[in-house]
């Protein structure tokens, strides 16, 4: 048979040839695709969330340790100025011992405070692990200050942290400003903090068994270890702290100089984050270190190790498996085109339906029927799973922030950054007590009506739709497309779901069912967006303060006066951005939950379009100045 026929000038081919080499084209550019993706994907998502995970869990412990030692030296600096003007000094020593005991009171952060004058008498105070507060007036050194380790100080000195101090109750890290009074140097204040201090912030940075964090002081000894009662691999080295970290007694810390770098780790290595494999006890282990200063008089490592099992081991595999991929690609070429030639009668249907899958058009795909020939029904049952498989997926990733994510380049538009957004929180008021009269099959029809008009509104203005928490949801403007009005944005859809919560508590009303009452927050600002997770679990979402503000902002919303059937509350950060907007009212400054600062909070009008459903002598919050 020939493989092509002339008719006329024109040369033809048979359909199942066209067929064969069509299907093998598409099988072999779909295989290796999906391998070339497949071990692009595995390598960079395998060592972004490494980078990423060495980064952030480095920086955060060095942000809380310069925020517990910032403690310390702003306690020296603060107290000095009452020193140098003789308002506290060695002429009134109660007095001086009172004014210390009250500042070490107001500091937890600080274990002892010693003054030292020109001839060497001591003040000071020591609070003891139970908690009692010691008096110094004696020439014996207290506790985590020995008189040789106290830095020289000249009088135009800035406060200077000196050399680790090792005492019977423990290890002390010290920071000492000079006095000065009418030009001339008096004496020294020196705050110390006991290494112990620092064990909750140590334990804290310690994820699991498989995870243990330390800290390196003086040129190598082992100050802090979060595993100090149970190593690893087994044994207990709390007795042996401090010491080197060659004899302490840890074998992964004991193997560092048998590191081997990881070059994978670049974005790390810019940062000042050493990434290397540790081999020990029979396992591998992820080592990352980097170096602190400013603590002491030598510069610290701060570090910490974990089981690489999980990563390691696929790394080394997928340098195989990229081997067997291209295999088993050649091989898929070639059955494809045998396969090809028969596969024409239901190859159209198949690419048509594909082209919907292209688009995920999934609601439109139609189930290939089955065949009598094994390999055709093959394909049908795994096309037909595949759509089913992505439909499932559909449920839970928006198909909107899928399209969003293809269209702006996948990977790189979902990796985690931060940026400038728009969060929009809302919450069903007594969403509990509404519920108890309910059957769960009640329940959960009356929630997904619920979030079917929050969905539908979130995407009407190009929102994103981030998670569903209880009565809740969570939806963000800004990205991974930016946009310029994500704040306009966020406020229409608020409306959006007023104007359309009203029309369905007028149905629910009329239909004899429970109406409800909404309350939203709305607040902008920088926040991290994109892919958070680990391996192969992530998530697109998003996380920072700014989320918890406009969490805070819609809990904020009980406090509205009356009982309005929505309630829009939005932070001075988002009305900045809302050019010309007049359906709003100031209601103060508020402390919100776990903000320092008052925030400057606006009522949204949920209604401008007909008038607002309170009058403009309402208040809906209470200011709290």
């Amino acid at each position: 048979m020939k493989w092509w026929k002339r008719t006329g000038r024109r040369m033809m081919l048979p359909l199942t040839t066209i067929v064969g080499l069509g299907f093998g084209a598409f099988v072999a550019i779909a295989i290796g695709l999906v391998l070339g993706l497949s071990v692009s994907a595995n390598f960079s998502n395998t060592f972004s969330l490494l980078n990423d995970k060495t980064i952030l869990s480095t920086q955060a412990l060095e942000t809380q340790l310069r925020t517990h030692f910032a403690s310390v030296e702003n306690a020296v600096v603060g107290l000095k100025p009452y020193f140098d003007d003789g308002t506290i000094g060695f002429e009134d020593p109660e007095r001086t011992l009172e004014d210390l005991s009250i500042a070490l009171k107001s500091n937890s952060d600080i274990t002892t405070l010693l003054v030292i004058d020109a001839q060497g008498r001591r003040l000071g105070i020591y609070r003891a692990t139970s908690g009692k507060l010691w008096r110094i007036e004696s020439d014996a050194p207290p506790p985590g200050m020995d008189v040789q380790e106290i830095p020289q100080m000249a009088p135009d000195s800035p406060p200077t942290w000196g050399a680790l101090v090792r005492h019977d109750v423990g290890v002390f890290a010290n920071v000492s400003v000079p006095l000065v009074h009418d030009g001339q140097f008096i004496g020294t204040l020196t705050a110390a903090s006991s290494m112990e201090d620092l064990t909750h912030i140590v334990s804290a940075q310690d994820e699991g068994v498989d995870n243990t964090v330390f800290i390196l002081a003086d040129d190598g000894q082992v100050v802090m270890h979060s595993d100090s009662e149970l190593l690893q691999t087994g044994g207990n080295i709390k007795d042996n702290l401090p010491s080197s970290w060659k004899t302490l007694g840890d074998p992964v810390l004991a193997a560092m100089d048998e590191e081997e770098p990881l070059e994978e780790f670049k974005k790390a290595a810019e940062l000042g984050v050493d990434v290397s494999f540790v081999e020990a006890s029979g396992e591998e282990y992820v080592l990352m270190k980097a170096k602190v200063e400013g603590f002491s008089d030598r510069p610290w490592t701060i570090g910490q190790y974990f089981l690489s099992t999980t990563v390691s081991r696929e790394v080394r595999r997928l340098a195989g498996s990229m081997f067997v991929g291209l295999g088993a690609l050649i091989v898929s070429v070639l059955i494809a085109f045998w396969l090809g030639r028969r596969v024409a009668r239901p190859l159209r249907n198949l690419a048509v339906q594909s082209r919907r899958v292209g688009t995920l058009s999934l609601n439109e795909v139609e189930p290939l029927p089955r065949s009598r020939v094994a390999e055709i029904d093959q394909v049908a049952i795994a096309f037909n799973s595949m759509v089913e498989g992505l439909k499932a997926m559909n449920t839970y990733v928006p198909r909107t922030l899928f399209i969003k994510l293809m269209r702006l380049g996948g990977k790189d538009a979902a990796e985690a950054r931060e940026a400038e957004l728009t969060i929009l929180f809302t919450d069903i008021v007594g969403f509990t007590a509404l519920s108890e009269h309910l059957s769960a099959e009640e329940t959960a029809r009356l929630l997904n009506d619920h979030f079917a008009i929050l969905v539908e509104a979130v995407e009407a203005e190009g929102g994103t739709v981030d998670k569903f928490l209880g009565d809740g949801m969570l939806a963000f403007w800004g990205a991974p497309d930016e946009r310029p009005d994500h704040a306009q944005a966020a406020v229409k859809t608020a409306r959006r779901i007023a104007a359309a919560l009203h029309e369905a508590n007028q149905q629910a009303k009329a239909e004899g069912r429970p109406e409800m009452s909404l309350r939203i927050g709305i607040h902008t600002g920088p926040a991290v967006v994109g892919n958070v997770g680990a391996l192969d679990r992530w998530n697109y979402t998003v996380v920072g303060d700014t989320v918890n503000a406009a969490e805070r902002l819609q809990t904020l919303g009980k406090e509205a006066d009356g009982d309005p059937e929505v309630t829009i509350l939005a932070s001075a950060n988002t009305v900045a951005r809302l050019p010309g907007e007049g359906h709003l009212r100031p209601v103060g400054k508020h402390h919100l939950r776990g903000r320092r600062e008052l925030m400057e909070v606006f009522w949204l009008e949920p209604f401008p379009d007909n008038k607002p459903r309170i009058t403009p002598d309402d208040v809906p919050v209470s200011a709290a100045e």
